[in-house]
């Protein structure tokens, strides 16, 4: 007897959470709901506890959206097993879902409608059915996600050519204001080696000191030189010229040595592409 289906909903709106759990419920009795997130970092943390067949998530979420918790699920997912089939809850409109044609198993428009949910689970119960072999390669999953987010950085006016995507109309910033003690020093961003997001703040690391930036590794992107400091991790970006070298272990997993700092930065899969060499 085959096993039952799961799926994972992803929707900070109560509401339409619940109201796409009771369209599913009517539409495909057999598909086990196993979580309900009330946004993307609980997504990704209960997709890999229960790892589900399938992920419905909201493109647009507190804190980590609906984007960046599908490339953090391609990052951490557990190697040899297939991707969740993603399904992307959005209200883009038709020129952005595009992009999502692409990447995604499906989307489905805010409000959903029934008639247009029960095309989705024909597909997904499709492409649930091919998998007596993988659904597709976990390097083809990978290069569709980026292609994915580049496509959506464009939409939003990021340059989706570099590593790490800036806003074309902002000259980069140049100078970073870190609180030391009761002072406020002027600590220019050349110096730099990378940054790592923690929590509600980034910490910043130079060559002998490390600072703590109350903003988001998201807020601060998009103000860095694309061409210098490259995103290698959805929590890490690092200054190009401060790689010394990337290293490839038995398991292929890359890493970076860096010139003045004794730590070594991991390189997710989502962004392996940057070293083409290898």
């Amino acid at each position: 007897m085959n096993q039952r289906p799961t799926a994972l909903i992803a929707e900070d709106e109560s509401l339409l959470a619940e109201h796409l759990r009771s369209e599913l419920a009517a539409l495909w009795p057999e598909l086990d709901i196993v979580a309900m997130a009330p946004h993307g970092q609980a997504a990704v943390e209960a997709a890999l506890a229960k790892q589900p067949d399938i992920c419905f998530l909201d493109i647009r979420m507190p804190g980590m959206n609906g984007l960046e918790a599908a490339a953090a699920l391609t990052e951490d997912w557990p190697q040899g097993q297939p991707l969740p089939l993603l399904v992307f809850v959005t209200a883009y409109d038709q020129y952005a879902l595009q992009a999502f044609e692409h990447a995604a198993a499906d989307y489905v428009l805010k409000p959903v409608q029934r008639e247009r949910l029960s095309q989705c689970c024909a597909r997904l119960r499709s492409a649930l059915s091919a998998r007596a072999q993988p659904l597709q390669p976990a390097h083809d999953a990978v290069q569709q996600l980026r292609e994915l987010l580049n496509s959506t950085q464009l939409l939003q006016g990021l340059n989706p050519g570099s590593p790490a995507g800036t806003a074309p109309s902002t000259a980069p910033l140049r100078l970073l204001q870190v609180a030391v003690g009761n002072s406020i020093v002027m600590l220019p961003v050349d110096e730099v080696i990378y940054f790592e997001a923690a929590d509600k703040y980034v910490r910043v690391l130079t060559a002998q000191r490390e600072y703590l930036v109350r903003i988001s590794l998201r807020e601060l992107l998009p103000q860095l030189d694309a061409q210098r400091f490259w995103q290698v991790h959805r929590s890490l970006v690092v200054r190009s010229d401060a790689i010394a070298r990337a290293e490839r272990d038995e398991a292929s997993r890359l890493s970076l040595v860096l010139h003045e700092r004794p730590e070594r930065l991991g390189v997710s899969r989502l962004y392996a592409h940057l070293f083409k060499a290898l």
